[in-house]
């Protein structure tokens, strides 16, 4: 091709260029100039040429970044193609470009310099060393032409370690080749970089204080801050000792430019790759150098300017840099500290531990939180924990912890300093949260160890703190809370002061009477304490609660001294407290329904102490006469029988006058929710005794197993199973609500009643929910509003009964006549328009625990008659879901426009069917698979547990359980389970199919294998 066809091919790709980046222009010009410049990149067998044309530095940007792009692919395909006259042409064009191809550092674009880099490295990877020796001394003469091209040789020198380092990107020979050759050159280009660093930092020094040099100052200090990101790329592979090499003038170098605002950052990031590095214990010792005067002076300096300037951005960014070298650098202390009988207190560790409890003691909660593991590795030493000067540290370190406690500093907020920090480090105040509490559990390590080596500086802080707290007035704060006026919310200043306080009470009293003898300890100040705490009145509910967390944590002193004990039992007395909750109980505007339940289940909890199952037996049936008479009454099983009654009993065929206020209805719904929460708190917490002897001479233990396993018997199982036939005629009626003849009869007010809620949408399409003060919440919901929440909590409720009913009741449950026929025409009844997320907890809340817990005896008799069908039905279901899915995915990918709106119905249908998928396969992991590692999951789980907890894959055992071998003899479940397993192989859910392939597929196909032989296993897998 003639040089008059090259120009005219590279004006038609300058004009393509502008067309695909131009905003105005039309998606099919765009389209057809794409695939034409993507077809010239593929075809031409000019590429070199008009490469080369496009990149010089006449040509405007976008241009030139896409001439570079040419010479890149044609080096990536098309080298080894070359002959060696075209690759040694290519090759001293390309080093023509880094000399003088580009415009000046200041003015070049980021995007050229990275893509000529990127040109020169690939170059590297096919050539050096074999074919190209004297790289390394081009690139040093390169150097000596100016910064421009110093910054390109560092960009080149970066872009090559982390593809052959860091990413591994090339063939496993060459890496080697060019690793080694690295390696061998170490020296040379350790001290090469080292050379540029200190002759660019040195120029950049001089020159920035003369106003008329300000741009040539601005050169140097960019080539400077090229080389640290460099040198970054290198430190954190390279041997020890060439970090360390020549008395450590590398970290010496990194240190002094920690003063320099300019370069701090980035040496500052380099000082922290090189402090971090592991190996063995000889080769880090040099490392302690940082500990010199010199060093430490360097640190602190920067670090006291840094937080002198406020929050500034990039002040900030380096000093949680800086605080992590600290953190680093007592690493490689407590590592050291005591190796070696030479290795002990290194000098100016006072100065290094009042700069670690000043980076403690800063507004930013995200810097407080990043001291807490060195402190705990300080206290858990075993000889850093003895040094006096550490010792002499713990009351600052306690006093600072004490104040972190205090949960402020919500990015919402602007009520404390850290809050602005807060805004830099966190999107919102859930994410804040969720940090604080595990900011929180640390800070109560650091007390715990803090005071297992000073026990009675951590308890007279308590005290003093705790005294003062007794004697302040009640802060309520500009609270908007509904409770009531003057009460306290979580964010009211007195709350915020007594929870920390109690938290911090918690940790130290832990450890006071573990390391404490008891001559030793305070008894005399902690009755006391326990006192004055007994003696406090408040009606706060929040303050009152800590009250009673604190009388928790001193009641140990009572071994020692029990004269307080009669005043700290007053109120917890079981009759005093029984005949209290009837009498709340009778006035019905005493207290909400769920208040109610709350009490009862105490109650419950409580009644486990008799440790006797007649006794508790009897209180049981007493506490639930008058909710056993409700539920059983005639018109409560009419009512639970028949939908259409059911939903006039609720009201939901109605519309009020006023949606918001008139609910006539509404005490009929809290009447049927008092008897399901009732029923709900009586089977979770009714259990027998856990000591075996204290089981049998309680008369729970009703016999043993062939394996000598005891079985027991639960007190409430007789007071709870005259109960189940109206709960499933309830289960029965709910579902039979999704008929559209049903559907039809809400009034048009409750249309949206069996709407999922809101929270249930966001916690499915991982939206995080608003941090709310519970006791803001706001008192009135509109009818339809309660109505949604009624109709959801009743269904999972009845469900959660049904799950807790195996664990709790055993046998007993397992040995009702006809049960699973019972469930089978209650829970699965009109299960094809039961939406997913109605159906998720049917499985995961009822049937995975009922599956558990089934003793093996009922295995044939209620097991496989339940788990049949609904196997069969959910590979119906799933499958014709996914094909529906599959569809919209293939077409959306022709489109070349995926779904934007990531809250859209089809995006929440889709989620929703991935989660029921994975429920499905989890159940089925269940009874087939013996798992290994974890144990099995609770039945009685929340659905943020649920995805969290089992997100990751578990390897299955090869076996299957004797359940899964039983199901195996039924055709059809047989059948149902290998489809299902196979078929989520296809699904496009990453999870699902790691479950499947890693958990089921083989166990399945080897059990069938052995049980109907090879041939009906290879038909199955040709199907």
């Amino acid at each position: 091709m003639s040089a008059e066809q090259i120009t005219t091919l590279c004006e038609q790709l300058m004009k393509a260029v502008n067309v695909i980046m131009d905003g105005g222009s039309s998606s099919r010009y765009r389209l057809e100039a794409l695939k034409f410049c993507e077809e010239f990149k593929e075809k031409c067998p000019h590429t070199v040429q008009c490469g080369l044309r496009l990149a010089e530095k006449n040509n405007t940007g976008i241009v030139r970044h896409f001439g570079l792009q040419i010479l890149e692919h044609s080096i990536k395909f098309r080298w080894n193609g070359m002959v060696h006259r075209d690759k040694v042409q290519l090759k001293n064009s390309v080093m023509t470009l880094l000399s003088r191809g580009t415009h000046n550092i200041m003015v070049e674009e980021a995007y050229i310099k990275d893509a000529l880099s990127r040109i020169v490295v690939e170059m590297i990877k096919r050539e050096w060393p074999q074919q190209w020796p004297d790289m390394l001394n081009e690139m040093d003469k390169l150097t000596a032409m100016g910064e421009t091209q110093t910054e390109l040789v560092m960009l080149i020198l970066l872009r090559l370690v982390e593809d052959v380092v860091t990413f591994q990107t090339i063939p496993a020979q060459r890496r080697k080749d060019i690793q080694h050759a690295l390696t061998q050159n170490m020296m040379q280009l350790f001290s090469f970089l080292l050379d540029i660093l200190q002759e660019h930092t040195q120029s950049y020094k001089q020159l920035k204080a003369d106003s008329t040099q300000e741009n040539k100052a601005k050169a140097h200090c960019r080539v400077a801050v090229a080389t640290l990101n460099t040198l970054a790329g290198y430190v954190d592979w390279v041997a020890l000792h060439h970090i360390t090499a020549d008395s450590c003038k590398l970290l010496e170098v990194l240190c002094m430019l920690l003063t320099e605002p300019e370069l701090q950052l980035e040496a500052a990031e380099c000082l922290l790759i090189a402090i971090s590095r592991k190996g063995k214990l000889e080769d880090r010792k040099p490392l302690l150098v940082l500990f010199s005067d010199a060093a430490m002076h360097c640190i602190l300096s920067a670090a006291q300017t840094a937080h002198g300037a406020g929050l500034v951005e990039q002040h900030y960014m380096f000093l949680k840099r800086l605080c992590q070298v600290l953190t680093a650098l007592g690493g490689q202390l407590t590592a050291l500290w005591g190796s070696d009988k030479d290795i002990g207190q290194p000098p100016n560790f006072n100065k290094y531990l009042q700069a670690f409890l000043a980076f403690t003691n800063h507004p930013s909660q995200y810097l407080r939180s990043s001291t807490q593991i060195a402190w705990c590795s300080f206290l858990r030493h075993e000889h850093v924990s003895k040094d006096t000067v550490l010792l002499d540290v713990i009351p600052q370190l306690l006093h600072a912890t004490m104040a972190n406690l205090l949960k402020v500093g919500f990015p919402s907020k602007s009520d404390s300093p850290s809050c602005e920090y807060s805004r830099v480090d966190f999107d919102n105040d859930e994410d804040f949260n969720a940090f604080f509490n595990s900011f929180r559990a640390q800070q109560g390590e650091t007390i715990r160890l803090s005071c297992r080596l000073s026990p009675m500086t951590g308890f007279n802080m308590a005290s003093e703190a705790l005294q003062y707290q007794l004697t302040a007035v009640i802060d309520v704060g500009p609270t908007m809370s509904k409770t009531g006026k003057g009460l306290c919310s979580i964010f009211s200043p007195s709350f915020v002061q007594w929870d920390a306080l109690t938290f911090f009470m918690e940790s130290v009293m832990s450890q006071l009477f573990r390391t404490m003898e008891p001559e030793q300890l305070p008894v005399p100040d902690g009755i006391e304490l326990l006192k004055a705490v007994l003696s406090y009145q408040t009606y706060d509910p929040l303050i009152l609660s800590c009250i009673l967390t604190a009388v928790s944590t001193l009641s140990p002193f009572l071994l020692h001294d029990a004269t307080v004990l009669p005043q700290v039992l007053e109120k917890p007395v079981f009759e005093m407290f029984y005949a209290h909750v009837k009498r709340l109980q009778q006035d019905e505007r005493q207290l909400t329904q769920l208040e109610k339940c709350a009490l009862m289940e105490s109650l419950v909890l409580l009644s486990n102490q008799f440790k006797n199952y007649e006794r508790q037996k009897a209180f049981l049936g007493e506490l639930m006469a008058p909710v056993t008479n409700l539920w059983l009454s005639e018109e409560m099983q009419r009512v639970l029988s028949d939908p259409a009654m059911f939903l006039s009993y609720i009201g939901a065929d109605v519309t009020p006058d006023d949606p918001i206020r008139e609910d006539p209805a509404g005490i009929n719904r809290s009447r049927i929710s008092l008897c399901v929460y009732t029923i709900l708190g009586v089977v979770k917490r009714a259990r027998w005794p856990n000591d075996l002897e204290e089981a049998k001479a309680g008369g729970f233990v009703v016999g043993f197993t062939p394996s000598g396993s005891p079985i027991y018997r639960n007190a409430c199982t007789e007071h709870v199973i005259k109960l189940l036939d109206n709960l499933l005629a309830l289960i029965r009626t709910h579902n039979n609500l999704w008929l559209p003849e049903m559907l039809a009869q809400l009034s048009p007010h409750f249309t949206k009643a069996h709407d999922m809620l809101e929270v249930e949408k966001n916690a499915i399409l991982g939206i995080p929910q608003p941090l709310l003060d519970h006791a803001d919440a706001p008192v009135y919901k509109s009818v339809l509003e309660r109505m949604q929440g009624f109709f959801c909590t009743l269904y999972d409720n009845c469900f959660h009964i049904l799950g807790n009913a195996g664990p709790s009741m055993l046998q007993d449950f397992f040995d009702i006549a006809n049960f699973a026929e019972s469930v089978i025409n209650s829970a699965f009844v009109n299960l094809e328009n039961i939406p997913d997320y109605r159906l998720r907890p049917v499985l995961r809340v009822f049937v995975k625990p009922l599956v558990q817990s089934c003793p093996p005896e009922h295995y044939e008799s209620v097991l496989c008659p339940i788990l049949g069908p609904l196997f069969s039905y959910l590979l119906q279901r799933l499958s014709a879901k996914w094909v529906v899915i599959n569809q919209r995915g293939l077409l959306e990918a022709e489109s070349g426009v995926p779904e934007e709106n990531p809250e859209s119905q089809e995006m929440l249908d889709e989620q929703l069917t991935r989660l029921l998928t994975r429920e499905s396969i989890d159940l089925m992991t269940v009874c087939c698979c013996v798992k290994k590692g974890p144990e099995s999951i609770s039945g009685d789980m929340d659905d943020d547990e649920m995805m969290n907890t089992n997100d990751g894959p578990h390897v299955g055992s090869e076996e299957l359980t004797d359940l899964g071998k039983c199901l195996l003899k039924s055709e059809d479940i047989c059948k149902a389970l290998l489809a299902t397993a196979y078929s989520a192989i296809t699904w496009s859910d990453t999870i699902t199919c790691q479950r499947a392939t890693l958990q089921l597929c083989w166990p399945l196909i080897k059990q069938v294998n052995i049980q109907v032989g090879p041939e009906y296993t290879c038909v199955f897998v040709r199907v």
